[in-house]
């Protein structure tokens, strides 16, 4: 079936002037403009595409694929408004509509926003909404504590930033698991440290436990070796002067550093250690 807002493997069934017809195994047809086709494209080809409504409202298919698609979340620019609501530049050469109805205060053009793409059921178009519970909640949550997950940052609060955690669920990282500079609509790697009992889901920017522990051991490990052995770093070094040369917190860094004294690979000294 095809189906606009997603990717699809189809099979180049036909070429016209406009392009290569391709085929689903229900044999519907959608064309892949010749923009899209080249020298090598051939008969029954499969062919990764996108698919999406073009300016004419006809379902048109695409190998270069948006920032976002159907059931994902992302930040994208703002390029046009009118009264019924905004354009948005998701990479494609017909914009994301935002309707004025999923805006949760009126957007301007060259402003950023963080939407969630989904489809219209009136219309089957792609459309965007910047009323992210409409597609995002914690009603379901298929997490484990120190599990990796893809976030989006999409709200910022005084103690932290509210994330969308693998497009599904919201997740806080406080203003202490940071470890690194942040803006709205960064698309990073977090990891699970806490699910309540509420349903809250708690994030760090670092690994946890055992394996954070053994991660900020090999990140000082690289970083002697790649300065002769030896780092301005030690017991008296600030927060500040750890976090700007490791990415690292203090408390990590000393427990890696423990580590590797117990290991017998390194030396310490009051603002210096050595690799051995």
């Amino acid at each position: 079936m095809l189906k606009a807002g997603y990717i699809q493997t189809l099979n180049v069934n036909r070429f016209t002037l406009n392009g290569a017809y391709l085929i689903d195994d229900e044999e519907n047809e959608v064309l892949l403009p010749n923009r899209y086709i080249d020298e090598k494209t051939h008969d029954g080809e499969a062919i990764e595409v996108f698919l999406y409504h073009d300016s004419e409202d006809r379902l048109v298919a695409s190998t270069v694929f948006p920032h976002a698609v159907a059931g994902e979340v992302a930040c994208m620019e703002v390029i046009d408004t009118n009264s019924a609501g905004a354009f948005l530049d998701w990479g494609l050469p017909k914009d994301l509509f935002l309707p004025l109805s999923n805006q949760q205060h009126r957007v301007e053009v060259g402003h950023w926003c963080v939407v969630g793409v989904y489809i219209d059921e009136l219309s089957g178009r792609v459309v965007a909404t910047a009323s992210l519970n409409k597609m995002v909640s914690n009603s379901e949550i298929n997490l484990t504590i120190g599990q990796k997950v893809e976030i989006v940052v999409a709200q910022q609060h005084e103690y932290g930033f509210r994330v969308v955690v693998n497009n599904t669920n919201w997740g806080m990282i406080y203003n202490d698991q940071m470890f690194q500079e942040v803006e709205l609509g960064d698309i990073l790697t977090a990891y699970v440290t806490k699910i309540t009992e509420d349903d809250r889901i708690d994030l760090s920017l670092q690994m946890v436990g055992v394996k954070q522990i053994r991660n900020a051991s090999d990140i000082l490990l690289a970083l002697l070796e790649k300065n002769n052995g030896e780092l301005e770093l030690g017991d008296k070094s600030s927060p500040e002067e750890i976090h700007e040369l490791t990415r690292l917190s203090k408390k990590m860094f000393k427990r890696a550093v423990g580590g590797l004294l117990k290991l017998e690979k390194i030396a310490i000294e009051p603002t210096k250690i050595k690799l051995l």
